[in-house]
């Protein structure tokens, strides 16, 4: 299985993440990567890469200009207005936008759609976040024109990168907050920043009391919520490449985000803990379940299904329920509620015993079918992908089960071929 890791052990911001990831890929895919960011839309950016070195170790190091500005020190990005809403539109005058504006920022960007839904996904990670420390509407929340720009560019830099790679497990380290205060808009506050915390709920996180800085950043922190499909210790994995993402401040400790990326054994014994979360819906059309159905598996939901129930007062209804990484289970809950009629969701705790999983593909007369492959606890399972064999079967004039019977033919064939000779 193609496995990304990130070791967060000095936290994560942006723009290490982006160094790390981009050593990942090949020095003409490097420019490329770099051609492509500097002609996303944006006006008067620069984007370069520089190899600097922290405590003996090389790596590399994201410097974004903005109107010929570092943007690492620019203003304070993120501003909170919990005042008249006639206040909002003035701030917005004095170079601040809000969520609205990058999302309609982010959706003319010369990206791919799925970029472009990832970047905004996260961006909205943070924006919830600090529209709940400060208890008020996300349309409340600002982001410094220049400040944004240059996490916008970590953001949509991180999701291309990952794109690219397309790892098909990404997993993260405990997460490094650091300790101590910082100094913001508002006044001093306590590491990790409270956006930051509230981001970092359900991620398994620790402060290092040697070094009293702030660690994680809201951006980076957004960045690996969204993107982890674990957070764990290192797993067994033969690594092929591994890249330094350094950040801009110097401790006795090498100051960068480290990424592996290489193969884990899909035979390899695992158990994960996800997360079941349950409404009951009886004052729904069945179209309006269907769209709350599809937009849970759009942002990542595991599974999604519904059984039909006999609700209190002897109403027919619908059990909704979603299946998620735990570290996840708060977003999933937001969007049930923001998209069904439920008052409440239920939420239990399960173990997983799963199959690691990976893609095949196999050829056949009928053209290239993908196969999902299941491996693990002496158990090994195969089928194929419901959306090839459709196609398959539509452009040979033929029926599904004649594609279908082709590859399950060609999954026994192969099985019996490499069974163990006892």
């Amino acid at each position: 299985m193609k496995t990304l890791y990130l070791e967060c052990s000095m936290g994560a911001a942006g723009d290490m993440l982006m160094g790390a990831l981009i050593e990942l890929i090949e020095d003409e895919d490097k420019t490329d990567f770099l051609k492509q960011i500097n002609s996303l839309g944006l006006p008067n950016l620069r984007v370069n890469v520089k190899s600097v070195k922290k405590c003996g170790i090389i790596g590399t190091r994201i410097l974004i200009n903005i109107k010929g500005k570092r943007a690492d020190i620019a203003p304070q990005n993120i501003h909170v207005n919990t005042h008249e809403e006639k206040n909002y539109y003035d701030l917005n005058k004095n170079n601040h936008i809000n969520i609205k504006k990058i999302e309609t920022t982010i959706r003319q960007l010369q990206v791919s759609q799925k970029v472009k839904n990832n970047s905004i996904d996260i961006y909205r990670l943070i924006a919830e976040a600090e529209a709940n420390v400060h208890r008020c509407h996300v349309k409340y929340v600002h982001f410094h024109e220049i400040g944004n720009i240059d996490a916008l560019v970590d953001i949509i830099g991180v999701c291309m990168l990952i794109e690219y790679l397309n790892p098909e497990e990404i997993a993260v380290s405990p997460v490094n907050v650091g300790s101590g205060f910082i100094s913001c808009q508002h006044g001093i506050l306590p590491v990790p920043a409270p956006a930051t915390a509230r981001i970092l709920q359900d991620i398994p996180i620790y402060s290092n009391n040697n070094i009293q800085d702030e660690l994680c950043t809201p951006t980076g922190a957004a960045i690996i919520k969204y993107f982890a499909t674990d957070f764990k210790q290192m797993p067994k994995m033969r690594v092929k490449k591994i890249g330094y993402g350094m950040g801009a401040k110097n401790f006795e400790i090498a100051n960068c985000v480290r990424a592996f990326f290489g193969e884990t054994d899909p035979r390899t014994k695992d158990t994960h803990t996800i997360v079941k979360l349950e409404c009951n819906l009886d004052d729904m059309t069945g179209e309006a379940i269907g769209f709350a159905i599809d937009l849970l598996f759009e942002k990542g939901a595991l599974d999604v299904f519904t059984i039909p129930i006999q609700a209190k007062k002897n109403r027919p209804a619908v059990l909704l329920t979603c299946i998620c990484n735990e570290y996840k289970a708060n977003f999933f809950i937001k969007l049930i509620l923001r998209h069904t009629t439920t008052f409440g969701v239920r939420k239990n705790i399960c173990d997983q015993y799963a199959l690691k999983r990976k893609i095949s593909t196999q050829r056949t007369l009928y053209g290239n079918i993908r196969v999902k492959i299941g491996e693990g606890y002496s158990v090994k399972k195969f089928k194929p992908e419901y959306d090839d064999i459709m196609k398959a079967a539509r452009l040979n004039n033929v029926s599904f089960s004649d594609v279908n019977d082709v590859i399950i033919d060609s999954q026994r064939k192969e099985y019996e071929q490499n069974k163990p000779k006892i």
